[in-house]
This record gives C-alpha cells, sequence and structure tokens, in this order.
C-alpha cells in the first residue's frame, strides 16, 4: 500500500512541476496565436526551419551503383565496423521520431518550432530509409540482416543507447532535461558512427555511402544546433552539476558502443581514438548548450576538424555543379569528335586511309566512349555506332 501512495506521489509531483515548468516557459505555453504562422516572433527559429527546408533531399538522389564491389573489397573488421554503425543508425531515427511525435511537438507551443519539427519528422524518415537502403545493399544474407535490422534486440550495445533514448521519451522529467538529453541524442550518439564513415570517405571508399553521411551528418547537426537555441529561449535552465552529468551518460554509453563495434584497430582509427573525439563532440555540445567544457581534450582527427569547419552545401549546389560538369564534359567530346573528324576526312579524301588509320582510330573512338560513359548511355551508342560508320567508310573507300 506505502509503494502504490508513493507512486502516486510522485506522480503527482511530476504534474505539478510540470505544471509550474509550463507556466514559467513562454515557448511550452498554450495561445491561441499557436495555430497562425504569421507574424513570426521568433526569428532564429524561423529562419533554422527555413534553413532546414534548404537542405532538403530524398534517398533517390544517393547512388550506390559503386558501393558494392567496394563493400566486397573491405576486410572483416572494417564490414563489422560499418554494419555496427549502420545498424544503430536505421533503429535511431525511428527512436528520434517516436520522440518528436510522442513528446516535444505535444510540449512545445510556438508555431515557428512545430514548424521545424514537422519538417524534421519528414527528414529523420528519410534518413531511416537510407539506412535501411544501405543495409539491404550491402547485406546478402538473410539471417544477418535480420539481425542487423532488429539491432535494438539483437545487438546489446545498440540496445543499450537505444533503451536510454527511450527511458528519456517516456520519463516524468523537465522539458529543458529531455531537451538536453536528445540534443546528446543527436549529437553525441551520432557522432563516432559519423566519424567512422567520414574516415571511409577520407579513404576514397564507398562513395555513396559517404555521401549520404554527408548529407545525414549535416542534417542532425542542424537538429542538434536548433535543439540548442531553443534551450537558450528557456527562461528556467538547467544547473551546471545536472547537463554534466546527463552528458557524461551519453559519453559513457557512445563509449562502449564504439569499444564493442570497433574490436581492432584499423589504419588511423581505434577504440581510444574514437573515445576522445566522443569527449571532445561532448564538450562542444556543451559550450553550446552555454556549459563549461568537461573533459578538455583535442579532437584526434584532424581531418573531422576541417570536415566540422566547412559548411556542407544544399543538395541543390551538388546538382548544380554535376549539371556545370555535364555540360562542360559535352563541350570537351565535341572538340574532341570535331578534330578526329577533321583528320578522318582529310586522310580518305586523300587516299592515305590505311588498316592503321582503322586501328588509331578505333583507339581514339573508345577512349571517347570510355571517358564520356558517365555522362549519357545514349550518347556512348551513339559514338560506337558511329565509331563503326567511319572505319567501314574508310575501308570501303580503300577497296
Amino acid at each position: 500500500m506505502g509503494s502504490l501512495e508513493n507512486g502516486i506521489e510522485r506522480a503527482t509531483n511530476g504534474r505539478e512541476e510540470h505544471e509550474e515548468e509550463t507556466e514559467q516557459e513562454p515557448i511550452l505555453m498554450e495561445q491561441s496565436e499557436r495555430f497562425c504562422m504569421f507574424p513570426i516572433r521568433y526569428k532564429q527559429v524561423w529562419e533554422m526551419y527555413k534553413k532546414a527546408m534548404a537542405s532538403f533531399w530524398t534517398a533517390e538522389e544517393v547512388d550506390l551503383s559503386q558501393d558494392v564491389q567496394q563493400w566486397d573489397a573491405l576486410s572483416d573488421s572494417e564490414k563489422h565496423f560499418v554494419s555496427h554503425v549502420l545498424a544503430f543508425f536505421a533503429a535511431s531515427d525511428g527512436i528520434v521520431l517516436e520522440n518528436l511525435a510522442a513528446r516535444f511537438l505535444n510540449d512545445v507551443q510556438i508555431p515557428e518550432a512545430r514548424a521545424f519539427y514537422g519538417f524534421q519528422l519528414a527528414m529523420e524518415n528519410i534518413h531511416s530509409e537510407m539506412y535501411s537502403l544501405l543495409l539491404e545493399t550491402y547485406i546478402k544474407d538473410s539471417m544477418e540482416k535480420h539481425r542487423l535490422f532488429n539491432a535494438i534486440e539483437s545487438i546489446p550495445c545498440v540496445s543499450r543507447k537505444a533503451k536510454w533514448a527511450l527511458d528519456w521519451i517516456h520519463s516524468s522529467n523537465s522539458f529543458a532535461e529531455r531537451l538536453v538529453a536528445f540534443a546528446c541524442v543527436e549529437g553525441i550518439f551520432f557522432s563516432g558512427s559519423f566519424c567512422a564513415i567520414f574516415w571511409l570517405k577520407k579513404r576514397g571508399l564507398m562513395p555513396g555511402l559517404t555521401f549520404s553521411n554527408e548529407l545525414i551528418s549535416r542534417d542532425e547537426g542542424l537538429h542538434c544546433d536548433f535543439a540548442c537555441l531553443l534551450y537558450s529561449l528557456l527562461r528556467k535552465q538547467l544547473p551546471w552539476q545536472k547537463v554534466h552529468g546527463i552528458v557524461h551518460e551519453a559519453v559513457e554509453i557512445e563509449t562502449e558502443f564504439v569499444c564493442e563495434a570497433l574490436p581492432c584497430a584499423l589504419i588511423g582509427m581505434n577504440s581510444d581514438l574514437m573515445s576522445q573525439y566522443i569527449k571532445f563532440v561532448a564538450d562542444r555540445l556543451l559550450v553550446a548548450l552555454g556549459y563549461q567544457r568537461k573533459y578538455n581534450v583535442e579532437n584526434p582527427f584532424d581531418w573531422m576538424e576541417f570536415i566540422s569547419l566547412q559548411e556542407l552545401k544544399p543538395v541543390a549546389s551538388y546538382q548544380k555543379e554535376r549539371r556545370t560538369f555535364l555540360r562542360e564534359g559535352w563541350v570537351t567530346i565535341k572538340k574532341h569528335l570535331l578534330c578526329q573528324a577533321s583528320k578522318m576526312v582529310e586522310r580518305i579524301s586523300s587516299s592515305r586511309w590505311t588498316q592503321t588509320s582503322s586501328h588509331q582510330f578505333v583507339a581514339t573512338f573508345s577512349s571517347i566512349v570510355l571517358k564520356c560513359r558517365i555522362w549519357n548511355p545514349n550518347f556512348v551508342t551513339l559514338l560506337c555506332a558511329l565509331n563503326l560508320y567511319i572505319v567501314f567508310q574508310g575501308i570501303y573507300i580503300m577497296s
């Protein structure tokens, strides 16, 4: 009977604390204006929403055609590490979705923040689809694929990360505490995994995986920045001891995950360096939240420092660069064709076409075909036909 009374008392206290917090925090207070977007009152929050919109992309924009062969060439240790990273990612976005839908969209009342969270829901679905596609593409064994898709239950180090996040979703803690906790999920829990994939990019491996990682890490960085911005709008913020405690728990769990997922030292990457990097990221998050550093360690990966400093462009920028590349490539090919065609006409007309000439033109046009293969398959077919036509025309004239 006593335990039941204690439970009722804790629940009552939790409700009272929640009501008190809501009364103190304008962004959590219900108001009639929350149903209309304009006028914009929180300009920084609105700018974050517009920035998120400008970064929109879809899974169909990521080309995985080159990844399969390169995946087979990875060592067993590298495959183990990457597959565990992808297994966590595939499940983690669903957890973030759960938190947004079940808690944060109900907690936060200002329309600018709700707009951001609504768009984040869409992006987290795209992330989840992308990670599922990656696992589907790389992992051919059906039992292993099932194990990775159910990593929350089948892989202990993933399960511990998921449980920590899920406990915060269902907790009666204040919004401020839960906001910090999920800043840790998107900031600290993702940091080691993002770093692992950027390590592959540094080595020039897995272009589809690494490109999707660029896009997703940019999105998650923005989500973490948004959590810090929203936290700065709270009137009653947490004592530093509480925040350091939440961050420390996240660091311990992420470090444990890295040590289990990375059992062997790889080239330029091992669990000790990764653990240091996680602490470095945790300090950076603490500063963004307005607190002092806890670990005071340096970034052990200089290439990650470069990546964190450069601003990742919207997908539209990548597409624009690709169109420019195609256009310039087409101009180059036309110059090659005109030059070679001119030489061919001159030789044929002067009766200097020989068997050697045929071989030379076959080699020249084959080279052009190989160079332009990535641009347009139809154009490649046309070049091949033109190549044969020119050779046979030359042979006909010779005869």
